[in-house]
């Protein structure tokens, strides 16, 4: 049962006020200041302004230094931090030329953005942070868990950078999502040596190493699945995104059969080519036909706390249920029962993690603001001033609307990261800010009529839409539907099971909740600007095989892969048109 929101503050108190003014400026100092000598910050043209006061104040104090990063640091975006990034990908890579890039030393990895936008891949130094840090749950790749956790990891990676170091050796820098760069970092595992721990299980949880380093999706899924079924120690669930554990159940329910038979017999299934992985896998999996015969007479998902009869000592979920992962919700309740308390991991980006789960509110969607990694401050996005002003922790409102812009240990200078979030309240025992996050600023499709209805209005009208007429959705984007005129919104969506028998009737609801949602929208449509939007159903799989082909063209892993609210690759665009088996 989450507390009432009633618990928050609604504004702060002068003397919380000034506790967050010290904190922020505490934090800001320990960020800042060792980055300062860094490559980037002395070369930078953005910096140029804060290098030259700088170099004006022979000896100022931590509060003028401060006073000057907040007047003469403007905001940043990918493109400042382009040409120093791709000294790190030059060949040959010299030590001299990449040290102190970003920060002190040679960053130990380079985490991948996860690309739902079509646009190219973003990378981002990550160093290895003060020993304190790494205990922190920001940085934990794996939940603490008394039994096992089922928690597909895969190891895959986009490449891996070679620096030539001064002493005549080398570093070899991986190129990969942000989980997995935590994980090779926190076991010290290199990926030079990942065919030497085949044999290995990955600690505390149910699939062995050689899994995390199948390329093939559905094979990924149906060798985890078979592993987490065979184990019935399972206390912790954590799947990145909701939504592909609802995947992950779908293999489960098409493969059961075959699953069941493999854990009685000890067997790995034929599937797709696991080449020199298929050893190993055979070598640490057993037959157990006791585990068998109790899977056979709890059947395949489908009953309420499904989840619970298979594994009886399960504790928790942790897996993002908010955005567009909030179709799986109905599902994974169901399938949890009622025993099971879900909360999301955190809020972040490859780009860095910004608060943690607030769990005196709804820990699924409540975040409070944590400076650890990074220091946030944050752009009003409503406001009218033509040129935006950055606002500190202490100056934000409640009910007010922000885009969190990040000054980070690894080398970031007041970088817009895209996002919106809303200001619930503020903790009440410390006054720091408790955030839901809304969508992407510039994440909508623009219409014709000059527009454009939000990723968070879009998401909640389909899946209001679902769960009364259509059924359960497993995936959905949507395109720009220019069939008719004026172009609107195209909603592509995959069901798991049957439609509804009244799902035609989808298509008014979604129209409706638009129109309540979002003003500019309805006026539009009474001037006749815009229309209703469309519902088409596309093939059982089809966002299975679109996860799998992101994950062949950018190596990025396979848990992982976002499908976006808006797809804006006109390839993908063309490629989900073909799969349309029905419009409602």
């Amino acid at each position: 049962m989450f507390r009432s929101d009633t618990d928050l503050l609604e504004s702060l108190t002068a003397e919380l006020s000034q506790q967050l003014k010290d904190y922020e400026d505490q934090a800001l100092l320990e960020v800042i200041r060792p980055n300062l000598a860094s490559q980037f910050a002395q070369d930078a043209p953005e910096l140029a302004k804060f290098r030259e006061v700088i170099a004006q104040n022979d000896s100022m104090d931590d509060r003028e230094f401060l006073r000057l990063f907040r007047e003469f640091i403007p905001t940043t975006n990918y493109e400042a931090y382009k040409p120093f990034i791709a000294k790190f990908f030059a060949t040959p890579c010299k030590e001299a030329d990449v040290k102190n890039m970003f920060a002190p030393g040679l960053p130990y990895f380079f985490a991948m953005s996860s690309m739902t936008s079509g646009k190219s891949v973003k990378t981002f130094p990550r160093y290895r942070p003060p020993p304190h840090l790494l205990q922190n749950p920001l940085y934990l790749a794996l939940p603490r868990s008394e039994g096992t956790t089922l928690s597909p990891a895969s190891m895959r990676y986009s490449q891996i950078l070679t620096i030539d170091c001064e002493d005549g050796q080398s570093k070899q820098v991986t190129v990969c999502s942000l989980s997995i760069g935590f994980l090779r970092m926190a076991m010290n595992w290199d990926a030079e040596h990942d065919s030497e721990r085949l044999d290995l299980w990955l600690p505390g949880q149910t699939d062995p190493y050689a899994i995390s380093l199948v390329k093939s999706y559905r094979a990924f899924f149906v060798l985890n699945a078979l592993f987490a079924l065979a184990d019935r120690r399972v206390t912790i669930i954590r799947f990145f995104f909701a939504n592909v554990f609802v995947i992950f159940l779908q293999y489960i329910e098409d493969e059961w059969s075959l699953l069941v038979d493999c854990i009685e017999k000890g067997i790995i299934p034929d599937v797709e080519n696991l080449g020199h992985l298929r050893a190993p896998l055979e070598k640490l999996f057993k037959p157990n036909p006791l585990r068998a015969a109790e899977l056979r007479e709890i059947g395949p998902p489908g009953i309420q706390g499904w989840a619970v009869r298979v594994w009886p000592h399960l504790e928790r979920f942790f897996g993002i249920t908010g955005g567009p992962a909030a179709t799986a919700v109905s599902k994974l309740t169901h399938i949890l029962g009622p025993s099971i308390p879900t909360q999301a991991t955190g809020y972040g980006s490859s780009e860095g993690s910004m608060a943690l789960p607030y769990h005196q509110g709804d820990p699924n969607t409540d975040y409070k603001v944590m400076f650890l990694d990074v220091v946030t401050e944050f752009l009003d996005v409503r406001s009218n001033e033509p040129s935006e002003r950055v606002l500190s922790i202490h100056e934000l409102v409640a009910g007010g609307h922000y885009e969190p812009v990040l000054t980070t240990r690894n080398g970031l200078w007041r970088y817009r990261i895209g996002d919106v979030v809303a200001v619930k309240g503020f903790a009440p025992d410390d006054g720091l800010p408790i955030i839901n996050y809304l969508h992407r600023r510039e994440g909508g499709l623009v219409m014709a009529f000059g527009t454009t209805c939000t990723e968070s209005q879009l998401t909640n009208a389909i899946v209001s839409a679902a769960n009364r007429w259509i059924g359960q959705i497993i995936d959905f984007t949507i395109v720009g539907d220019d069939r008719d005129t004026p172009i609107t919104y195209g909603y592509l969506v995959e069901i798991g099971g049957e439609v509804g028998k009244e799902a035609r009737m989808a298509t008014q609801q979604t129209f409706e909740d638009l129109m309540a949602a979002n003003d500019e929208f309805r006026t539009a449509f009474w001037q006749g600007r815009a229309r209703k939007p469309t519902i088409r159903i596309v093939e059982k799989g089809t966002f299975a095989e679109y996860r799998q082909q992101k994950c062949n063209k950018t190596n990025v892993s396979i848990s992982q892969v976002k499908v976006p609210v808006v797809l804006s690759d006109l390839t993908f665009r063309e490629w989900l048109l073909q799969q349309v088996v029905n419009e409602l």
